[in-house]
């Protein structure tokens, strides 16, 4: 394996060459990338050994593809402490001339911040070097960090920045520079545009200057008739579109510094050594990390179901009791199963993804790497806030180390679960398994940047002939059966929203599947040896802002439509004057800029189109991808809703669908004969069609005329009507099958109130008709037992004219989806009155052909 600090100026063809394959022609070119990184040109000489605070670039030979120094902080470019160190040998500077002192506050302030932090992470300190959110910080943390700094320290930091790298070094020196101290000014003689102390990529040559009367060279790039053009030509012979206008942001593109240590990232890569290709076979012993997770979790039972493997979980805790541990509770919380044959199967090992050769042995490491035959890798750092410095370890690096581990011994598939953030630029025109990856250059938010850089690495060591797939999911929704979902999943947060408030966004796509689907595809590909070594979409079919608002109507949830920018700022207000502790998240999301653009190219992107994986997915007969509707968002809607995140339709709620019921009869005392005429009119009333799918539920108003009770009219203050009640399980001896039952809660003129329970009975007889109109009830004073009975009809010239002809539909919804919801509750209705009329003639037809020998005895004779 090369060493990082052999001979960089000859890698420099590579990266071009590779950047130019995975970067295409727009945006900012790949010489101008290169040579904001110091590759463009060689590398300035060095004396005096290696140079304080050099990047990944120049670390001491490591037996790790990522090295010790790339995965620390200090070592990932974080200058040595000290005076007179910081700035040694700055690139562009003459040779021989004296290097610029670091500046006393730097170190000074980087220490108050660590102090300030330390409180904030659970060992309760943090070195000035160390990332605050890779030592157990929290966003909420963060916020508590940016207020305690002003507080102790007069400095006014924004959040964003302490997001974008969150190291007290860096803060310390970011903050200096933007005072404009001394500690932030170049040294005299210095480059023009000098590389961050606190970045790991090469520095960064001054730029160079054409003679005067020259113009300056345009970078050119191949054509796809191999002609050459310069970058940004946009003459109508050129064969690609000119560049869509950059949009007005705080972030318009992403930060020199991150671009500079993607670029070093990605030329770790070339450090990974050469290997064959695997052996085509279903895999025995298989290493997965991120089994904590939402998807890691129902992957591993995935994994578990359709294949014989053993697997392998890296998880982080500091031995495998706690590892152990950790995986079952997390399992359980996503409502997965962890019992003793799972753990049969699986094997635990404590670990860190962060940290070199996982945080394992040197035994445990070359154990696994030969007797491992695929490695799957699911762990990420998701955050949308934080920036890429701060990320770069979990989501880079550690994909850099599996991909070490794949090839090293006998060589391995690596499954990496990427994301469609590697399209999330404003703009892209199409997001195809095969299409182009997006411009780094205008990806802004660190998790985006990320995923991009680990992608592009992993392309890089298929050249080493390693087999890789990505496999790249949207927004992964909500179990369809269990409804488990993942809390700080943006989609969750959105569709939360758009319950919760009734408002949508002007969105075009919501690329998003549930996680069964998207586990299941998953284990599949990783199963199927002819499968491996290609791109998918684990997208299933996007919704459209029309599908999801037709959805959220047939569900009786009308929303409206609202600009971007006029939904979000509507969205603060409204999470600001009533908090939604469950959301905190989402407002996090929706107050920081750069992950507003994340947002922006996320709704405002085409569709995601998986022709390889919808093919794959036939091929293997598993279920084909489809729209994740209101049928298959149910579950979630309910769990979203019982934890306080989303709103289903409420009673209170404008109806979705109504029509009118009149009874009339007969009530008397308890024991004694019905006399008293009694009548009933009644509202009856839905919110939402989940009522009738999830608790198959009316709602139920108006009032009881019944002179036996109280004089004057009573009105309903509540009331419930439940279809078939615990699936039409009848009563007595098999007799007497319930089809509706009602409970009313009624209040009279004087105030007193009063109960009213009413059944619907199927029997075996002939009065079929009369069955589905008659009312048995009872009534009492609330708290009391029944003091009257009788029965209520409806009358039968009334039926069909209240309660088909009669039905009422939200006006809000247009003509053909009024006929819909009429047809599909006339539909649902009849199919559950007609299962509730067939069930005791069912019965009544096994007692009569029963010709068994031995008679079972009755329940009324045991």
């Amino acid at each position: 394996m090369r060493e990082v600090n052999e001979d960089r100026s000859s890698y420099a063809g590579q990266r071009a060459a590779g950047e130019a394959i995975e970067r295409g022609d727009g945006g900012l070119s790949v010489a101008a990338l290169l040579s904001r990184a110091g590759l463009a040109a060689g590398p300035e000489p060095v004396t005096g050994g290696t140079r304080p605070g050099a990047g990944a670039a120049e670390v001491e030979p490591a037996t790790s593809v990522t090295g010790e120094g790339a995965r620390t902080g200090a070592g990932a470019g974080a200058a040595p402490s000290g005076p007179g160190t910081e700035g040694e040998h700055t690139a562009g500077a003459p040779h021989g001339s004296a290097p610029t002192p670091t500046a006393p506050d730097v170190d000074g302030l980087a220490s108050a911040i660590a102090e300030a932090a330390g409180p904030l992470v659970p060992e309760g300190r943090l070195s000035p070097d160390s990332d605050f959110f890779d030592a157990g910080g929290t966003s909420v943390g963060a916020v508590e960090l940016v207020a305690a700094l002003e507080d102790s320290l007069g400095i006014e930091m924004d959040l964003d920045e302490v997001f974008a790298d969150a190291r007290p070094r860096s803060l310390a020196r970011r903050w200096l520079a933007t005072a404009g101290t001394a500690a932030a000014s170049a040294a005299p003689g210095a480059s023009e545009t000098p590389a961050p102390a606190w970045s790991a990529a090469p520095p960064v040559p001054a730029p160079r200057t054409p003679p005067p009367g020259t113009a300056p060279r345009t970078p050119l790039a191949r054509t796809t008739t191999g002609s050459w053009r310069a970058v940004g030509d946009s003459s109508p012979s050129s064969s690609y579109p000119p560049s869509p206008p950059s949009r007005p942001s705080s972030y318009p593109s992403a930060r020199p510094e991150d671009l500079e240590q993607i670029l070093a990232d990605l030329s770790l890569a070339d450090r990974l050594p050469w290997t064959g290709s695997p052996e085509p076979l279903p895999p025995r012993r298989i290493l997965l990390t991120g089994a904590t997770g939402f998807l890691g979790g129902h992957l591993l039972l995935d994994l578990l179901r359709h294949s014989d493997a053993h697997v392998y979980c890296l998880v982080r805790a500091p031995d495998e009791e706690a590892a152990s541990a950790r995986l079952g509770a997390a399992l359980k919380t996503h409502r997965l199963p962890w019992s003793s044959e799972i753990r049969r199967r699986v094997t635990v090992l404590p670990g860190d993804i962060r940290r070199p050769r996982l945080g394992l042995s040197d035994d445990r490491w070359n154990t696994l790497a030969h007797e491992l035959d695929s490695v799957v890798g699911v762990a990420a750092a998701v955050d949308f806030l934080r920036g890429y410095q701060s990320l770069r370890q979990s989501n880079v690096l550690g994909a850099l180390t599996l991909a070490e581990l794949a090839a090293t011994g006998p060589p391995k598939p690596l499954h990496h679960i990427s994301s469609i953030a590697v399209f999330n630029e404003v703009g892209i025109a199409s997001m195809g398994e095969d299409d182009q990856l997006a411009h780094v250059d205008r990806l802004v938010a660190g998790y985006d940047q990320t995923k991009w850089a680990a992608e592009v690495a992993l392309r890089r060591a298929r050249d080493h002939g390693l087999v890789v797939t990505a496999l790249r999911p949207g927004g992964i929704g909500g179990h369809t059966r269990t409804g488990a979902y993942n809390p700080q999943d943006l989609s969750s947060g959105l569709i939360s929203a758009f319950a919760r408030f009734r408002t949508v966004p002007a969105f075009q796509y919501l690329n998003s599947a549930p996680v069964d689907w998207v586990s299941r595809v998953a284990a599949a590909v990783v199963c199927e040896p002819d499968a491996w070594g290609h791109d998918y979409h684990l997208t299933g079919v996007p919704n459209t802002l029309d599908d999801v608002v037709r959805d959220m109507a047939f569900g009786g949830m009308h929303v409206r439509v609202q600009d971007w920018d006029e939904w979000r700022d509507d969205a603060l207000n409204r999470l600001e004057t009533d908090p939604v502790p469950e959301l905190d998240f989402l407002t996090r999301v929706l107050r920081s800029p750069t992950a507003l653009r994340l947002c922006e190219a996320t709704l405002k992107g085409p569709a995601a189109t998986g022709d390889r994986t919808a093919a794959l997915v036939e091929a293997l007969g598993l279920r084909p991808p489809a729209r994740y509707d209101s049928r298959a968002q149910l579950r979630t809607f309910e769990r979203l809703a019982r934890d306080g995140l989303a709103r289903l339709p409420h009673k209170d709620d404008q109806p979705y669908l109504w029509f009118t019921e009149t009874t009339e009869g007969f009530v008397g005392p308890v024991g004694t004969v019905a006399d008293t005429p009694c009548s009933m009119a009644l509202t009856l009333s839905i919110a939402s069609m989940y009522q009738l799918a999830g608790e198959r539920r009316v709602d139920a108003g108006g009032e009881l005329v019944c002179s036996a009770v109280h004089p004057e009219p009573l009105v309903v203050a509540r009331g419930d009507l439940w279809v078939r009640p615990e699936e039409g399980i009848p009563r007595e001896h098999g007799q007497h099958h319930r089809l509706l039952t009602y409970r009313l809660l009624l209040r009279d003129a004087d105030g007193g109130r009063w109960w009213l329970e009413g059944h619907k009975h199927a029997r075996a007889r002939r009065d079929v008709w009369r069955q589905t109109r008659a009312l048995r009830v009872d009534i009492g004073r609330e708290g009391e037992p029944a003091s009257f009975t009788g029965e209520l009809v409806v009358p039968a010239d009334s039926y069909v004219r209240d309660q088909i002809d009669g039905i009422k539909v939200d006006p809000r919804l247009t003509a053909r989806e009024q006929r819909a919801a009429k047809l599909t509750w006339l539909a649902w209705f009849g199919l559950e009155m007609g299962r509730g009329l067939i069930g005791p003639f069912a019965r009544a037809a096994a007692d009569l052909l029963d010709l068994r020998r031995t008679p079972t005895l009755s329940e009324r004779h045991r």
